[in-house]
């Protein structure tokens, strides 16, 4: 009784309930030529998590622009898009992004990037195979051709967290012309140096592959590292050099890592940003070493004068990332994308 004379009344006085259309998601795979003969033997058919929004399925002639998320170390496209439960459902913030009105329809997709070193840093390596080129050139074509898509730069953007925010931000500076629109959230990986703890190194000296699945955070981020950026196909069964032998630095190695930090090569590609047509990115005042990272990287655009939207806001490494998603990313590229 009671909701029927909520609905009279609500009808009564021309106030519209107005419920979230739900898009359709699917979990296809996509083989990568780049991927293939990679030295650890990880698969070149990769599973992706493609986000179709409401109007794909009701207006058959319409068609998207596409951003591509990037998921963070240790993760996966299957835990994010709630496959599987995790402490951020996708799915939902897309949606309720939606329906608040922050944002518009586009096609998101992700690519799983966990391998066997729990992470790929979206690197080029023989180690790990070629993620770079996977990303930036196979994905995308794949999508264009089996999805309706915008199909150029103006209409495509990329985004991700922590490790995804260090690779939004690598190959948003080496290929402007596949993206026009880049956000980072909590991108990690930007600057320091190389882990030479005699006691961890000495450890992960003596790995042997069924050890990988029970290291420690830091012992797998380690050899992730070192697969993404110091790879050596002389050295099973890892394939990688790490940046300390029996105790003692190495330079050389040391140098490689940090070669690859963002901070460290940003001014290489200050042509290639200033190419981008919007740059984003924020991370929480309690994610530590992160948050003054970031800061930095907006400092450096600053100094370049190329615009962009930094925020520092109070919160750590995972705790309102669904909410930035929602209210700060998705409204960017709904601004700064091109729709049909």
């Amino acid at each position: 009784m009671k909701r029927n004379f909520l609905f009279i009344f609500l009808l009564f006085f021309g106030i519209t309930v107005v419920q979230a259309q739900k898009g359709t998601k699917e979990r296809i795979k996509v083989h990568s030529k780049a991927l293939e003969g990679n030295l650890i033997g990880d698969p070149a058919d990769r599973d992706v998590t493609v986000y179709l929004p409401p109007s794909y399925q009701t207006d058959p002639d319409r068609y998207f622009p596409v951003l591509y998320m990037l998921h963070g170390f240790t993760d996966t496209d299957s835990q994010w898009f709630g496959w599987e439960d995790h402490w951020i459902n996708l799915q939902n913030v897309i949606e309720q992004s939606l329906s608040d009105g922050n944002s518009k329809e586009m096609i998101v997709v992700m690519p799983n990037a966990f391998n066997t070193f729990k992470g790929s840093m979206y690197a080029s390596s023989a180690t790990v195979g070629d993620w770079e080129t996977f990303v930036t050139k196979e994905l995308v074509s794949y999508i264009d051709s089996n999805y309706r898509t915008i199909s150029n730069k103006n209409s495509r953007g990329l985004a991700g967290h922590s490790m995804g925010g260090y690779g939004t931000l690598r190959l948003g500076m080496k290929y402007p012309e596949v993206y026009s629109a880049i956000y980072a959230l909590s991108p990690c990986c930007m600057d320091g140096g190389a882990v030479t703890n005699p006691e961890m190194i000495l450890k992960l000296e003596k790995f042997t592959p069924d050890q990988l699945q029970d290291a420690s955070f830091f012992e797998i981020a380690a050899l992730a590292t070192s697969a993404a950026f110091a790879p050596n196909p002389q050295n099973p069964p890892f394939y990688l050099d790490l940046p300390a032998k029996d105790g003692s630095p190495r330079q050389e190695i040391i140098n490689k890592i940090i070669a690859n930090r963002t901070l460290n090569t940003i001014d290489q590609y200050i042509p290639n940003l200033k190419k981008l047509k919007a740059i984003g990115m924020d991370a929480g005042t309690e994610d530590r070493g992160i948050s003054e990272a970031t800061k930095k990287l907006h400092e450096v655009l600053d100094a370049y004068q190329i615009h962009h939207f930094y925020e520092s806001y109070k919160g750590d490494h995972l705790n309102r990332i669904a909410e930035r998603i929602q209210t700060k990313a998705l409204p960017f590229f709904s601004e700064n994308l091109v729709f049909q």
